[in-house]
């Protein structure tokens, strides 16, 4: 098959890590088994968020609206507001992916084991982008970011590194 000549060459993706971020969870609700599975919401308690640009807490209120798929997959749809250190109020929200191996399943659904298991045994991604009116944060707004998340005591934690 011959290459289209339209295509370019083009760097590859390049990443720097934008901060490292924990969200205490509340009590899930289970919303129930609907059309593409099960809707649970995953709400955010608080937690914290720092890295080499910006750090600062994550506020109550926010959520993961995660959809466990019928073929044991979890769809993230998270959103979430964050103030910096310095008062600036951010919003974040990403959508992302779960994948656990079957051979795992178990032990992701035990709260004492899933925070000992490896996150390199699992495919956990995010796309975090960012929203805010602080103009010395303003260039939160022009980025987009991937996430590596894992389980931890009492909530969730993710690794963001900027797309550069």
């Amino acid at each position: 098959m011959a290459s289209d000549p339209r295509v370019k060459v083009v760097s590859d993706i390049a990443t720097t890590h934008l901060f490292d971020i924990v969200v205490d969870l509340n009590p899930l609700l289970n919303i129930g088994p609907g059309p593409l599975g099960q809707r649970i919401l995953f709400g955010a308690a608080g937690g914290t968020f720092e890295g080499p640009k910006l750090r600062g807490e994550v506020l109550a209120g926010g959520g993961d609206w995660a959809l466990f798929r019928p073929d044991g997959g979890m769809s993230l749809d998270v959103r979430l507001t964050l103030r910096t250190h310095d008062n600036a109020l951010v919003h974040m929200t990403y959508g992302g992916r779960w994948i656990t191996p079957p051979e795992l399943r178990a032990e992701v659904a035990d709260p004492v084991k899933r925070t000992q298991i490896d996150p390199a045994r699992y495919y956990f991604r995010t796309t975090p982008l960012f929203e805010t009116g602080a103009k010395s944060y303003a260039w939160l707004n022009d980025i987009v970011c991937v996430g590596t998340g894992y389980p931890i005591e009492g909530g969730i934690a993710y690794k963001v590194s900027q797309v550069v």
